[in-house]
């Protein structure tokens, strides 16, 4: 070995001197090269015996030595067999180096390695896609174990698996479960984490992953907010598809979903976009923690946060036309909400501190402190009663209003954006094409009345076809809801028209409730329709008599505005159909006789309003007094009064008074009798008034579930919702959310826990400083 060295030594020291020799002489290319191959030839000869040995003889002995080693752990497991014994290495042809060496661990031996969003690996020969998995052979936990969720390559797997098959208990590690068991995982793994027939044990098997990423790596800022949101957006995807099947991972998958968007959080999140959360036993804390900002800076609860509050408080009841008919909820909602609130609701700023104690779902948590969020003097609001009792009460007024689009959409649900459909809604929310045809109308009403046909009204709105009696009817109540009236009232019982008759709109005065049960209202429309059955008496309705008549009713200070303006549009229906003398006598037969001779008198001053008085206009008065009991002879008695001069008589052929010509002003003295004639009409109405159109039948709906846990009242139910958000509690955080409840804390919980007891054998509260909550009720309660 000494000789060995020691020629090499001379030889790299020839090499070395005449290098610099050929430098010095600035030798040209082929004398380098010859010099190159005689060093070469020189360093081969001097070679040990030893290295010459034939390359089959160095494959024979390489491999004797590899077959005498017989060491497992330097070899990878199979990735596709059933056993977990390593299989054997077979040389195939191939030239080899001269030594062997142990190969390096294949890819994902080793420390785990959290897969990024939308990477994608191989797992046994099983293409993952999408990411978010742990892989690697080490990922311990507090306890010495390996996480559950982590992704072992060097784990047998078998050849065949089904993911829709149970194949482990409740709480599965990826390390112990079968080799079946982890093939039926990662071909749901590979069939991107979608198959609703999926065992829910697979889909939890994953979530545990994401748990340990968003809460365990995010404690030490190990995950990016893009990370975070794209794990929030998972969560939401796998709810949508598993939450139904299992109430539990629905719980918990929303939990974490709760905090993963409290990672990172603005000091305003009240003016903020509010996040999808689907609904649970308890409010999300995110909202809470918006809630609570609010009542701490005295903010307005602006529309978007109640609305996510009126759909996510398990408190707040909603009925089927809130949820079927969404869309129109949540405006309509936001609608009322507005005209409620103004800028939004105010909190009071309550005792009760939010806080936000995380259950995880995983093994792999055990032996860490529990997760926890503390949001400093936040209160929250969400234990609190009276807020919660507004926000129901807006949803129950909402509901109401959308039960007849509710229940025809249950008959119909392709026709919603049908006029007939749309008819059973406030003209507030049907569809933009519709809202501009209304709003073409109220440019025409400007403030008075339209007149035009039923049939021109439907086709404006874009009715296919004649509307029934119904659509009519919901035709009304739409445009009232946008203050537009229609005459005739066929909400009050009048006859529907026919599309080609006349129906008269006009303009509401807003804020004022819509009503026409009234005696008094009763009492002016008669005396509109006797006066038009008077004035049309000469065949013609003159604009002269309408615009006495419309003078008389606007003096009538004891009608509301409301009254006023659909007596002005029953006026003007009335001169294009006047009422019915005949239909009218039956009216007046419970009228004394001052008050037939006062109705008389008026009846007589309208006559004349125009300056004259023709003969058809006296028979007309004759069978008005006729049909009021009182002599015939004293119309002419009652046209003199109204004189102030000596009447021009006119005569007929027969001898007949045929007109008087009047003065005006006496005319219009005697119109501040109206009221009085009103009053006295309105003693028709006193015992029994005209009923209303009669609303469709409610739909029946199954009778309301209590929504607080263990059918307690409203306060102990939301003490009980805020014990089991948290398994331990200090006596004076408790204290603080039963006086917010107005509660004595011990006979609240003794309530509870006897109501915990009669279901489930059990108390849900045990000892006094701190107390202690028995989470394992939770589901039980839930369901």
């Amino acid at each position: 070995m000494g000789k060995k060295s020691s020629r090499n030594g001379r030889l790299l020291l020839w090499a070395v001197v005449i290098g610099f020799i050929l430098l010095a002489i600035d030798a040209p290319k082929s004398v380098w090269i010859v010099a190159a191959l005689s060093m070469g030839i020189m360093y081969y000869k001097a070679r040990p015996a030893a290295a010459k040995t034939p390359v089959k003889q160095q494959l024979k002995t390489t491999s004797h030595a590899f077959a005498a080693r017989k060491e497992p752990s330097a070899v990878p497991k199979a990735f596709s067999s059933n056993t977990d014994e390593p299989i054997s290495v077979v040389q195939t042809n191939g030239t080899l180096s001269s030594t062997f060496r142990v190969p390096p661990a294949p890819t994902g031996f080793g420390a785990a390695q959290w897969v990024e969003p939308g990477a994608e690996t191989i797992i046994g020969g099983v293409f993952i896609p999408g990411g978010m998995v742990y892989v690697g052979t080490e990922l311990l936990t507090p306890t010495g174990n390996n996480d559950p969720c982590l992704i072992d390559p060097s784990k047998s797997i078998a050849n065949r698996g089904d993911y829709t098959e149970r194949q482990f208990g409740y709480w599965p590690s990826y390390s112990e479960i079968s080799a079946s068991a982890r093939r039926a995982y990662l071909e749901w793994l590979a069939g991107g984490r979608q198959d609703p027939s999926a065992d829910i044990g697979f889909v939890f098997l994953f979530f545990y992953g994401l748990e340990r990423r968003v809460i365990i790596d995010g404690s030490s800022n190990g995950i990016t907010q893009d990370e975070c949101t794209a794990v929030t957006q998972e969560l939401r995807r796998l709810l949508a598809i598993y939450g139904d099947k299992s109430r539990s991972f629905h719980r918990y998958a929303s939990e974490l979903l709760n905090w993963a968007t409290l990672v990172t959080y603005d000091r305003k999140l009240y003016e903020q976009l509010v996040p999808d959360f689907s609904k649970t036993y308890e409010l999300p804390v995110y909202l809470k923690l918006a809630l609570g900002q609010a009542a701490i800076d005295a903010a307005p609860v602006p529309v978007d946060i109640a609305l996510a509050w009126a759909r996510l408080d398990p408190k707040i009841v909603l009925r089927t036309p809130a949820t079927r008919c969404a869309e129109q909820f949540e405006k309509l909602f936001r609608h009322k909400y507005t005209e409620l609130f103004g800028g939004g609701l105010i909190l009071p700023k309550n005792k009760t501190k939010l806080k936000f104690f995380y259950q995880a779902a995983s093994s792999g948590f055990q032996g860490y402190r529990q997760p926890t969020l503390n949001f400093g003097e936040t209160p929250d609001v969400s234990v609190l009663t009276g807020p919660v009792k507004k926000i129901q009460s807006l949803v129950d007024s909402v509901t109401k209003e959308l039960e007849t689009f509710s229940r025809f959409l249950g008959r119909n649900p392709d026709d919603k954006a049908s006029l007939e459909g749309l008819l059973l809604l406030p003209a507030t929310l049907w569809p933009a094409e519709r809202q501009r045809a209304v709003a073409q109308l109220e440019v025409r009403i400007a403030g008075d009345v339209l007149t035009m046909s039923l049939g021109e009204l439907q086709s404006l709105l874009g009715a296919q076809s004649t509307l029934t009696r119904d659509k009519v009817l919901g035709l009304a109540r739409a445009l009232e809801s946008i203050n537009i009236g229609m005459e005739p009232d066929v909400l009050n019982g009048a006859k529907v028209p026919k599309p080609e008759e006349t129906v008269v709109l006009f303009s509401i005065p807003p804020g004022e409730p819509v009503s026409r049960r009234t005696a008094a209202y009763h009492a002016a429309a008669l005396t509109l329709e006797l006066a038009s059955a008077v004035a049309t008496a000469d065949g013609e309705f003159s604009s002269t008599e309408e615009i006495h008549l419309r003078e008389q009713v606007q003096s009538w200070t004891h009608l509301t505005p409301n009254h006023l303006s659909r007596l002005i549009a029953y006026l003007r229906l009335l001169t294009v159909a006047p009422a019915s003398l005949t239909r009218l006598k039956k009216k007046l037969e419970p009228l004394d006789n001052v008050a037939k001779e006062t109705l008389a008198a008026f009846m007589a001053a309208v006559a004349q309003s125009d300056g004259t008085v023709a003969p058809n206009e006296v028979k007309m008065l004759e069978k008005v007094y006729n049909a009021l009991g009182i002599d015939s002879t004293k119309v002419f008695s009652h046209l003199h009064q109204v004189a102030t001069d000596t009447p021009v008589l006119a005569t007929s052929s027969n001898g007949r008074a045929a007109e008087f010509k009047l003065d005006h002003s006496r005319v219009a003295a005697l119109q501040q009798d109206t009221e009085k004639v009103t009053a006295l009409l309105s003693s028709i109405f006193t015992e029994e008034l005209a009923p209303e159109a009669s609303e469709p039948p409610v739909e029946v709906e199954p009778a309301a579930v209590s929504t607080t846990p263990l059918g307690l009242d409203e306060q102990h139910g939301s003490l009980t919702r805020l014990l089991l958000s948290r398994p331990q509690w200090t006596r004076t955080e408790l204290l603080d959310a039963a006086e917010d409840l107005d509660l004595l804390l011990d006979g609240a919980l003794e309530h509870i826990n006897e109501a915990a007891f009669d279901q489930f054998d059990m108390p849900l509260t045990e000892g006094t400083d701190p107390i202690e909550v028995n989470t394992e009720l939770l589901e039980k309660i839930e369901a």
